[in-house]
């Protein structure tokens, strides 16, 4: 058979059941194996789709610039559709994203803007709103909106799920995925609920995401927000496509856990995938060992594939650099926050403290930054060497509230996270960090805490 275009070879990916990984699991998992689609992605189903609903109602138009903000992959599947149809892309990336998916988006000849990651999505600089702006500037230009496109979802439920459905010839009792945009999680378990309504889905969710306590508590938690590596899972929003109805569980994943297990899918399985199917498939596991039975069939979607993450996952330097494999003995902020237990509660100012009791605090418990409070959210901070300037630039600033001359909240990062990435977020600007326990108690690490913490 020959094919009219490449985006003609998109769909029809195999269903492979995992042996070596799932040792010891009840019933059968078997993987959905994603980059079998052209642009080596699950995302070239939903990408066309969009293309191809925005022609028909005229939101795209010959000649027209597709821009969006994406991880990468989306990016890919919406390259091909714009090569074969006639349209120029241009696409904004965080700066998390692997080095290989920006070049290869390049490749295809789309124009490629890196934004960064540690900024909320409503920031000038989030590629979020810079996809956006992009699209109010440029003249016939189509913002496809992964998150919000409904044609996303639509596009799982008209081509992944049948073929799930037909595959194991309707004897599938569990679907599950990772959950980023929420398209191939919710379209896919749309259609296969309609089909048996028993059928259990399970959502795979990073620390540092918002969707498992907001699917459990109905709350939209900022405080669960904390920048994490893993790519093209959890999300600091909630996008029109997940329908947490469809979801009927959560499990959370860490970076390392998903690191070690897309490697380890690539040795004992010989799937060579991309780091949020491993997370997927950490997560599926864990959650089947304690669920699954004899008879049940278990399907996990695998959404890439593993050249997007040849300098990541792929590559011992960098995984021994990130305490995901032996090297050195990487403290992580559990093990420091550990260590401060017998310092007490975390002392923090009131927002309408005056400057001069703030520096005598400072001063009485021999500190040299403090988070600043309004009731329990953390709204600012203070630091020694910055309130000192200001008083000398102005010195009746004393009797005013400190939320006059506060800074930014210290940044909230997760409690797994090792010394190397947590010495990346201190510098001059950022002095401290805060770091959220088990007990949702709040500590805070300083520059000093990491000195200590490298020279023991």
């Amino acid at each position: 058979m020959i094919y009219n275009s490449i985006i003609d070879t998109i769909g029809d990916t195999p269903l492979i059941k995992l042996n070596k990984v799932a040792e010891g699991i009840k019933g059968t998992v078997a993987v959905k194996v994603e980059y079998f689609n052209p642009g080596n992605s699950m995302k070239d189903r939903m990408a066309l789709k969009m293309i191809e609903d925005a022609e028909k109602d005229g939101r795209l138009k010959p000649g027209g610039t597709i821009i969006e903000c994406t991880s990468g992959n989306t990016g890919m599947g919406l390259a091909l559709g714009a090569i074969a149809k006639g349209y120029k892309c241009i696409f904004t990336l965080a700066d998390k994203q692997s080095k290989e998916k920006i070049d290869i988006l390049r490749a295809m000849g789309a124009e490629v803007i890196v934004c960064p990651t540690n900024v909320g999505p409503d920031d000038p600089r989030s590629y979020y709103s810079v996809a956006r702006k992009m699209n109010e500037e440029i003249p016939n230009s189509f913002f496809p909106n992964q998150y919000d496109n409904l044609s996303n979802a639509v596009a799982h439920y008209e081509t992944t799920g049948p073929e799930i459905w037909r595959d194991t010839e309707g004897k599938i009792t569990h679907y599950a995925a990772g959950v980023g945009t929420g398209g191939s999680m919710c379209g896919t378990a749309k259609y296969l609920k309609e089909q048996n309504s028993d059928i259990l889905t399970v959502g795979i969710d990073s620390y540092g995401s918002v969707f498992k306590k907001y699917k459990e508590t109905g709350e939209f938690d900022e405080k669960e927000i904390y920048p994490y590596l893993t790519e093209g899972i959890g999300e600091d929003i909630l996008p029109e496509n997940v329908d947490f109805s469809l979801i009927d569980h959560f499990v959370k994943v860490t970076d390392k856990d998903a690191a070690i297990m897309t490697r380890r899918l690539a040795r004992e399985e010989g799937l060579f995938i991309g780091w949020s199917c491993g997370a997927a498939v950490k997560g599926a596991l864990d959650w089947a060992k304690d669920n699954l039975k004899e008879d049940d069939l278990m399907v996990v979607i695998l959404p890439d594939h593993g050249t997007r993450y040849l300098g990541k996952v792929y590559n011992d330097d960098w995984m021994k650099d990130h305490g995901f494999i032996e090297a050195r003995s990487y403290a992580t902020a559990e093990d420091i926050i550990k260590k401060q237990e017998t310092n007490g509660k975390l002392v923090t100012l009131d927002k309408n403290t005056k400057v001069m009791d703030a520096v005598s605090l400072l001063n009485e418990k021999g500190i040299s930054q403090i988070p600043v409070t309004d009731g329990d959210d953390f709204v600012g901070s203070l630091t020694d060497s910055k309130v000192l300037r200001k008083l000398i630039d102005n010195p009746d600033i004393k009797g005013e509230p400190v939320s006059e001359i506060m800074d930014d909240p210290f940044q909230f990062v997760s409690a797994n996270n090792t010394l190397d990435v947590l010495s990346s977020l201190i510098d001059e600007e950022h002095k401290a960090i805060l770091v959220r326990d088990n007990k949702d108690e709040v500590h805070i690490i300083t520059q000093h805490d990491l000195l200590m913490a490298m020279t023991k």
